[in-house]
């Protein structure tokens, strides 16, 4: 799998109806469908986009929408979610994260609390990241081994693709005050009382 067939098969998934667990029940069969090897690059695939949008300016974006609580992990799960939105709505995050203002799920959140947002309404999709070794390990056995096979096919494949490892200093401090200004105003700083 290629990007291109990477991307293909997102941008399907970001046009399929039902909720979250139903797009991802058509992905899974999807790449069962495939060769096993097919799941093994369609994570490599997942990984460089996710690491793609891994920038200042993104992290800056999510943790305003998410009131100033965005963790590392659930950073990662934005990443994950933003992908899944398909490759224009991913291409115009990472190069303007203001973008995110004009997407009617991320609207729709404005004036809310993010305590009063169903799950399948959070810009976090976590499952995405684990659809491929579900199909991997279906298509191979390896189901008992926990994840190790498909994992070790993985790294070995990023390998071969030249992936470097995370570069830890972006995942340092993360200053404030990059330019999101249509985010800023639909997602204000709550107080801490509110």
């Amino acid at each position: 799998m290629n990007d291109d067939a990477f991307w293909a098969l997102i941008d399907e998934l970001s046009r399929r109806p039902g909720d979250r667990d139903e797009r991802l029940e058509w992905l899974r069969a999807e790449l069962i469908r495939r060769p096993a090897a097919e799941s093994v690059a369609f994570q490599v695939c997942l990984e460089e986009a996710c690491e793609g949008a891994d920038t200042r300016a993104v992290w800056t974006a999510a943790n305003r929408v998410e009131g100033g609580a965005c963790t590392d992990d659930g950073f990662h799960y934005f990443t994950l979610w933003l992908v899944g939105q398909g490759s224009e709505v991913y291409a115009s995050v990472v190069a303007d994260p203001d973008a995110l203002a004009d997407l009617p799920g991320v609207r729709s959140l404005a004036g809310r609390h993010p305590d009063t947002w169903d799950d399948d309404e959070w810009p976090e999709w976590e499952e995405l990241d684990y659809v491929a070794q579900d199909a991997f390990d279906e298509l191979t056995g390896q189901e008992d081994d926990e994840g190790d096979e498909f994992l070790d096919a993985v790294e070995e494949l990023a390998e071969e693709r030249g992936e470097r490892e995370e570069d830890e200093l972006l995942r340092g401090s993360r200053p404030e005050g990059l330019a999101i200004p249509r985010l800023t105003a639909l997602f204000p700083l709550r107080s801490s009382g509110s």
